[in-house]
């Protein structure tokens, strides 16, 4: 069986892992505290802090795996979508590793990739099976009929339920990254104590910026009774936005369902870090018998072990790339 490094980079996290004889091996991440100061990424910044880790990321994983760089049959590495500056560091060393060991290269779809993270441990979904694919620019209901057969029936129409979490954060004064924060007080509140509006989308689609509007004129307008109001009420409102935004994933999620007569249903992305919305699918598994997927912890959040994953179907394939391959930030699914 191949041996498969894999690179991602595509937004503030290097990592590096290695995958061989069905075992990930290895699934080193450095994270970006730097944008911390900025309350967000800021690309310039990520893109040079790639720069300063993906050898030593790389170095550890090859460690970790107890492998050799010679050991290495191929390197697959994300090629979009995400920030341009930071793939192109991926990208880059990917392609040098690959022409100094003479061994294919395997490019990988960000998106895909995740989706293919319920292959790296059992149990694993069987096909076809509908993911909800939930991450901070993100938001999709995707039909998978094989590893790389899938089509999005759903997406969102303007920001996606990451970009929501973290927005939400921000006016409530949290620093960043929000969305873990929000998940942390929402463990101590009340998700009925105050009501949000559904959007209401036809279809599949999703949409949250009428959502965060309605959040921050919601916080305005009790500040402006009483100031104390976020500190005095936070967890309920942390609670109460959880619930909303899980509420309207979920139920897009059940309508494709139905519709299309699945029950085996998963979850990926960064937001199904989300224990809201990951109890609340195994909620609703329970209650329609779906057989339900949700990935470790540490295949949820950006990581190579997805991308080491997805090159393996890949280089079964025999689907490589070439040395003219060159980062997308936005690349089609």
């Amino acid at each position: 069986m191949p041996v498969i490094l894999g690179i991602e980079s595509s937004c503030d996290e290097t990592s590096a892992a290695v995958y061989a004889d069905g075992v990930m091996l290895s699934n080193i991440i450095a994270n970006q505290t730097i944008h911390e100061a900025y309350g967000g990424v800021v690309p310039e910044l990520a893109s040079r802090v790639h720069q300063q880790n993906i050898i030593p990321a790389v170095q550890q994983a090859i460690l970790n795996a107890k492998v050799s760089k010679n050991d290495i049959d191929a390197v697959a590495f994300t090629r979009g979508p995400g920030l341009l500056g930071s793939l192109l560091v991926g990208v880059s060393f990917a392609k040098a590793f690959a022409l100094a060991k003479n061994i294919p290269l395997i490019e990988v779809n960000h998106m895909q990739a995740h989706i293919l993270a319920h292959f790296i441990e059992e149990p694993k979904p069987s096909f076809p099976f509908l993911c909800l694919t939930v991450s901070g620019g993100h938001t999709q209901i995707v039909l998978v009929k094989d590893y790389f057969d899938m089509e999005v029936i759903g997406h969102t129409q303007d920001d996606a339920a990451g970009e929501a979490m973290d927005k939400t954060s921000k006016i409530l004064g949290l620093p960043y990254p929000g969305g873990p924060l929000i998940d942390k007080y929402a463990r101590l509140g009340n998700p009925d104590a105050f009501q949000f509006p559904e959007p209401q989308i036809p279809g599949y689609n999703f949409s949250f910026s009428g959502l965060k509007t309605a959040i921050l004129y919601f916080i305005q307008n009790n500040e402006a009774k009483d100031p104390n109001f976020v500190k005095n009420n936070l967890a309920d409102i942390c609670a109460s936005v959880e619930k909303r935004i899980a509420t309207i994933l979920l139920k897009k999620l059940s309508k494709a369902a139905q519709a299309y007569g699945i029950k085996d249903i998963a979850l990926a992305g960064g937001v199904s870090a989300n224990t809201g919305l990951r109890q609340g699918l195994l909620d609703l598994g329970a209650k329609h018998q779906w057989n339900t997927f949700v990935p470790r912890m540490a295949y949820c959040t950006d990581n190579a072990a997805m991308i080491a994953i997805a090159g393996y179907y890949k280089y079964l394939k025999g689907d490589f790339t070439d040395q003219h391959v060159a980062p997308l930030a936005r690349m089609p699914f």
